[in-house]
């Protein structure tokens, strides 16, 4: 047997397995006696284990004529060459095997579970969710992961790290990028139990988990990201080291905008918030995470090519040692209306004119102050507009507070102004913490979205052609404002005044606008016509559908 080059998938098998499985033929065969029975087992559990992990099996084949009497050593290198062609040939017919490992928050393991999704109905691949855990509430992964097909689909919970050494104060990024890092030793050993019982062939992390590439690598696993966001975001991610090691100054006091290849000019103010001071312990983790980003062996971006023409003409022009992007988006939530026809939310539209509601909601993590509640409560009242508004307890603290968090047990329509609720019923529905976002936006009441644009609620509403006031919050959502407003123009952008407050004027005004005014109309139109877009990129010969089955057609060729 020739071994040569790195170890085969022989290299990874359990020897104790085969060792049991080719004894029990072996006892069934001859009856040596005790103590030649117990140097036959270790001379044979000694030559698997060689074989599996060979310096020089050769060596081996000596040890056989004096260990077995001569009609036994034929039969025993017959019994541990079939079981081991046999343990090789199953391991062969097994799908292909994809680790995922999402970075905390809900919004970023749904995009990768829809991912898996369709790649488990056209590919047949099957997969295991490595979930990091950083001590918060997992109730919500968990539904999302015991709703997937659990024939194809599994999961693990990782341990949680430990957060003691941390300020109370420590902004989420920090958090994140350190729950990722804390959690390789656990990762590792996750890693070495799929390695050992499927054919794994492939790694996905999302845009904090780069740090993982080194486990893969260690268990010869193809390293690929799945970055949830913009192509301008990733071009950002690229462009940020090499920013920072050619300006001193911090972004939001760069005197130029920032022009990154195909994108629109970004000014350094609508960086990420954790970009806008480079002594933060955030920043200098995102730093090392983005320069380990040319090392994967692909990049899979949750955006279409009609989407951002110029961003991914420009990926494909670069050359060697830059890794494939491959534009496999839109992947967002394609859940039915079965089980909400009884929603709040969904009766309601159906009694309003067609065209004729503004949704508003912030997210899953997203939420105000209360002054910036009140201002919100205010401008949507003075618009005269129907809406429906997803209500979120205010926090002072931190635009993202309840992205770790749960909401509490306090009814968040407690704190809107006095007299409200009655003012708007005749117009307005307000909800508390949830409403079924993709079947508010898909409803043919539905005209406008006021939204944190965060990545995936701009997805669904360019899937469902619903254009949007863009009121960012944190992460990346000043950068996907400014594509949606200046680059693809299918969105109003909310002005703040110099107290960081959106007042209950320019809300009105926006609301208006949006919903009855030329501008709306114009907005609507063109969203339509990417609701268009996305929809060709998803059809069988549509460029996303082509560029995940070029990412499907690699991992099933990847030889372990």
């Amino acid at each position: 047997m020739k071994r040569q080059g790195k170890p085969t998938i022989l290299s990874r098998e359990p020897h104790d397995l085969i060792t049991t499985k080719v004894l029990s033929q072996h006892e069934n065969t001859s009856t040596p006696s005790s103590s030649s029975s117990s140097h036959q087992q270790t001379v044979i559990s000694i030559f698997i284990k060689y074989l599996l992990k060979p310096p020089n099996p050769s060596i081996l084949f000596f040890l056989l004529p004096f260990s077995f009497p001569k009609h036994q050593k034929l039969h025993s290198f017959h019994l541990i060459a079939m079981e081991l062609d046999n343990h090789h040939h199953n391991k062969l017919i097994k799908p292909p095997h994809i680790a995922i490992v999402p970075s905390p928050g809900i919004g970023h393991l749904i995009s990768l579970a829809e991912l898996a999704k369709r790649l488990v109905v056209h590919c047949s691949f099957t997969f295991t969710f490595i979930i990091p855990n950083d001590g918060s509430h997992l109730a919500p992964q968990k539904k999302v992961l015991e709703a997937l097909d659990p024939q194809a689909i599994s999961h693990i919970f990782l341990p949680p790290v430990s957060f003691h050494d941390l300020p109370e104060d420590v902004i989420i990024e920090t958090k994140i990028a350190l729950t990722m890092t804390r959690s390789l030793s656990a990762l590792h050993d996750s890693f070495k139990v799929l390695a050992e019982s499927t054919r794994l062939v492939a790694l996905v992390v999302d845009l904090f988990g780069a740090d993982a590439f080194d486990v893969a690598n260690e268990f010869h696993v193809s390293p690929y990201i799945f970055f949830p966001s913009s192509a301008m975001g990733l071009w950002l991610s690229f462009h940020l080291p090499h920013l920072d090691e050619t300006t001193t100054y911090e972004y939001k006091d760069l005197p130029e905008k920032v022009q990154l290849p195909g994108c629109v000019p970004l000014h350094g103010r609508d960086f990420p918030d954790p970009f806008q001071d480079r002594s933060n312990e955030a920043y200098k983790a995102i730093i090392q995470i983005c320069k380990k980003y040319r090392s994967a062996a692909g990049i899979m971006v949750n955006s279409f090519v009609d989407l951002e023409p110029g961003a991914f003409k420009a990926f494909k022009e670069q050359g060697q040692g830059f890794p494939q992007v491959y534009p496999v988006g839109p992947v967002i939530k394609t859940d039915s209306a079965d089980g909400f026809e009884e929603n709040e939310c969904l009766k309601w539209l159906d009694k309003q004119p067609n065209g004729s509601v503004l949704f508003v909601s912030f997210g899953s993590g997203g939420s105000f102050s209360q002054e910036q509640m009140t201002e919100l409560a205010f401008g949507l009242e003075l618009s005269g507009q129907r809406f429906i508004w997803v209500v979120k307890s205010p926090n002072e603290t931190a635009k993202n507070a309840s992205y770790f968090s749960i909401q509490g047990t306090e009814d968040p329509c407690g704190f809107l102004p006095h007299g409200f609720l009655e003012r708007i019923k005749e117009v307005g529905l307000v909800v508390p913490s949830w409403a079924p976002q993709v079947q508010v936006l898909s409803h043919g009441s539905t005209s406008g979205f006021l939204t944190h644009c965060g990545w995936n609620s701009t997805l669904e509403s360019i899937v469902h052609g619903v254009p949007l006031i863009a009121w960012p919050l944190y992460a990346e959502q000043k950068i996907n404002k400014v594509l949606l407003v200046d680059g693809l123009k299918v969105a109003l952008g909310v002005q703040v005044n110099e107290k960081g407050i959106v007042e209950r004027q320019d809300i009105a005004k926006d609301v208006r606008a949006l919903i009855e005014g030329d501008e709306g109309k114009l907005l609507r139109s063109k969203m339509k016509e990417l609701e268009e877009a996305a929809k060709v990129a998803l059809t069988q010969e549509g460029s996303s559908t082509k560029s995940l089955a070029e990412v499907a057609q690699i991992w099933k060729g990847l030889k372990i």
